[in-house]
C-alpha cells in the first residue's frame, strides 16, 4: 500500500529500510507491521471530545449582533456578571461553606473566569465552570453538617449562574448536539456528586440546576436556529436574485442570437446561393465574372461561419470562460462551433481575397516570434488587420495599403495604412463600430492601438499585442525592453513623396531602415 516517507514526505511503496524482506513474506521480527493509515486517520472519541472543547465559534454560528454598540454592551453586562460571581461566589463559599477566604476567592474566581471565556470558547468556559464546581463541591464535602440543615449542594447559587450563562453561550455559539453533549455531562457529574457520593446534610440543587441549564440550553438553541434560519435565507436571495439576473442575461443572449440567425444568416445564405447561381443565367459568362461571384460565394460562406460562432459563444451558459476568455472553445463542450480560429497564418488568405476585391495590398514582416503567441493574441491582430483592410475597402476604394507586422521579444506590433481613395467617396453611414471593437480587442490584451489620418488624405491603425495576452498592472506597454528599440513612431514622407505613408518601427542601433 502507497505510503508517504516519514523522513522525506515523499510517497512510495512501504518498504523495509534494509533491504527486501524474506521470500516466504513474513516480516523480521525486530521491525514493527506497519500501521494501518485508515485506522491511524480515524477519530478517536477522545479526540472528538478535545476538538468539541476547543473549537472556536464556527463561521457559521450567529454573531453576538451586527450592531457594534450592541456588542459592546454584551461585552459590558457579562463583564459585571463575572465580577458579581468572582466577589459573590467568595463572600458565599466563605461563609457558608467554611472555607477560606482565599479558597472561596477562588473557586468564585475560575466560574468568573470561564463566564468571560465563553464569549471565544464556549467548549473550554464550560469543562472549565464544571470542573471548577466539581472540585469545590468535592471540597466542602466534608464540612457538610451532619446534624442540621446545610448549605446549598452540590451547586451554590453563584455557580448554578455562572454555568448558565455558559450554557447559554454553548448552545447559542456551538452546534446543537456539542450542547446536548455538555448537558447531559454536567447532568451525569450532578448525579455522581449528589447521589452517589453524597455527605452530610444539605439542600439539594441538583435536579434544579440541571434543570435550569436545560433551560439556558434551550433558550440558545432556539436564537442560534432562528439566526442561522435568517442567514440561509439571505443567502437564498442573494442566490436567486444572481440566478434571476443571469437568466435575464441568457435570456438576452438568446434573443440577440435569434435576431441574427433569423435576419443576417438568411440573408448571407441567399448571397452565398444566387452568387453559386448567377453563371448559370448568364450565357457564356466571362472567367473574370466567374471569379467575382465566386468570391462573393466563399466570402459569405466565411462570413456564415464566423457568425455560426458567434451565435455559439451568445448561446452558451458559460460565455464568460475563465479558461477561454476569447471564446475559443473546445470540441464538444457547447461554449463554441468546431470551425478554428483564424490565426497569423491565415493573414496571407485574407490579403489575396482583399487583392482580389480591388486594392493593392502591400506586406511586410519583420523578424520571427521568439516564442508562439497566445490564442487571444492571435485572434485579435488577424482581427485587428482584417477590419483595417475592410476600413480600407470602405473608404478608400482604389487606394493603396501596406501591412506591417514587426515581432518584437514584448509582443506583436502591425500596422495597416492605406493612402487616399483614387475617386472621393461618399461618407460612411457607420457609427465608428470597427474603431471601437479594435480598440477593445488591444485594451482587453493590455496593449493599445492608435487610428489617425495621415497628412495626405489616408488613414493610418497601428496596434501593439503583448506576448502573453494579459493586462499590464501599470497599463499598457509599449516594446521598449530592448534600449536599442523606442517607441514606434508614424514617419510621413515629403511632399513630393508617393501617396502613401508607412508606420516604421525604428531598427536597432546601427541598422538602416529599409
Amino acid at each position: 500500500m502507497p505510503r508517504v516517507d516519514a523522513m522525506t514526505g515523499r510517497g512510495g511503496e512501504a518498504r523495509d529500510p534494509r533491504g527486501p524482506a524474506p521470500a516466504t513474506g513474513a516480516q523480521p521480527s525486530d521491525v514493527p507491521p506497519a500501521a494501518d493509515p485508515e485506522a491511524s486517520s480515524r477519530p478517536t472519541r477522545s479526540h472528538r471530545l478535545r476538538k468539541a472543547l476547543g473549537t472556536a465559534p464556527s463561521r457559521l454560528s450567529p454573531p453576538l449582533s451586527k450592531y457594534r454598540w450592541l456588542r459592546w454592551l454584551t461585552y459590558l453586562l457579562v463583564g459585571w456578571l463575572a465580577l458579581g460571581i468572582f466577589l459573590g461566589g467568595g463572600s458565599d463559599m466563605s461563609n457558608d461553606y467554611g472555607l477560606s477566604t482565599p479558597q472561596g476567592l477562588l473557586a468564585g474566581f475560575v466560574q468568573g473566569v470561564a463566564v468571560v471565556l465563553a464569549l471565544r470558547r464556549p467548549g473550554r468556559a464550560w469543562a472549565l465552570s464544571l470542573s471548577g464546581a466539581v472540585v469545590t463541591a468535592l471540597i466542602v464535602r466534608a464540612r457538610l453538617p451532619d446534624a442540621q440543615p446545610g448549605p446549598d449542594w452540590p451547586w451554590s447559587a453563584p455557580e448554578i449562574l455562572a454555568h448558565a450563562a455558559v450554557f447559554l453561550f454553548v448552545a447559542l455559539r456551538l452546534p446543537t448536539r456539542t450542547a446536548i453533549a455538555a448537558l447531559m455531562a454536567t447532568g451525569l457529574a450532578t448525579f455522581v456528586v449528589q447521589g452517589i457520593i453524597g455527605g452530610g446534610q444539605y439542600e439539594s440543587t441538583g435536579v434544579t440546576a440541571v434543570a435550569i441549564f436545560a433551560v439556558a440550553v434551550l433558550i440558545g438553541t432556539a436564537f442560534r436556529g432562528r439566526a442561522e434560519a435568517r442567514t440561509r435565507l439571505v443567502q437564498q436571495e442573494t442566490i436567486t436574485a444572481e440566478e434571476r439576473s443571469r437568466r435575464t442575461l441568457l435570456e438576452e443572449r438568446s434573443r440577440i442570437a435569434r435576431e441574427l440567425h433569423d435576419v443576417v444568416a438568411h440573408h448571407m445564405s441567399v448571397i452565398s446561393i444566387q452568387a453559386q447561381v448567377a453563371p448559370h443565367l448568364v450565357e457564356n459568362p466571362s472567367e473574370e465574372l466567374k471569379e467575382n461571384l465566386d468570391g462573393i460565394r466563399k466570402n459569405a460562406l466565411e462570413a456564415l461561419t464566423e457568425l455560426r460562432r458567434v451565435l455559439g459563444v451568445l448561446r452558451s451558459e458559460h460565455p464568460e470562460d475563465p479558461d477561454d476568455p476569447y471564446g475559443l472553445g473546445e470540441a464538444g463542450t457547447g461554449t463554441a462551433p468546431d470551425a478554428p480560429q483564424p490565426t497569423l497564418d491565415r493573414l496571407d488568405a485574407l490579403i489575396d481575397n482583399t487583392r482580389a476585391a480591388g486594392l493593392d495590398v502591400v506586406t511586410e514582416i519583420r523578424g520571427e516570434p521568439s516564442r508562439p503567441y497566445s490564442p487571444g493574441v492571435e485572434l485579435s491582430a488577424y482581427r485587428i488587420v482584417q477590419e483595417g483592410l475592410s476600413n480600407a475597402l470602405r473608404h478608400a476604394p482604389g487606394s493603396t495599403v501596406r501591412v506591417e507586422i514587426t515581432h518584437f521579444p514584448e509582443g506583436l506590433y502591425l500596422s495597416v495604412i492605406n493612402s487616399r481613395p483614387e475617386h472621393p467617396v461618399q461618407p460612411s453611414p457607420g457609427a465608428g463600430h470597427g474603431l471601437l471593437g479594435m480598440r477593445e480587442r488591444a485594451t482587453m490584451l493590455g496593449g493599445h492601438l492608435t487610428a489617425t489620418r495621415t497628412l495626405h488624405g489616408g488613414f493610418a491603425v497601428s496596434a501593439f499585442l503583448p506576448r502573453d495576452g494579459r493586462p499590464h498592472p501599470d497599463g499598457p506597454r509599449r516594446p521598449t525592453t530592448d534600449p536599442r528599440l523606442p517607441a514606434p513612431e508614424l514617419h510621413f514622407p515629403p511632399p513630393d513623396a508617393p501617396d502613401h505613408v508607412t508606420l516604421q518601427p525604428p531598427n536597432p542601433a546601427g541598422e538602416e531602415s529599409p
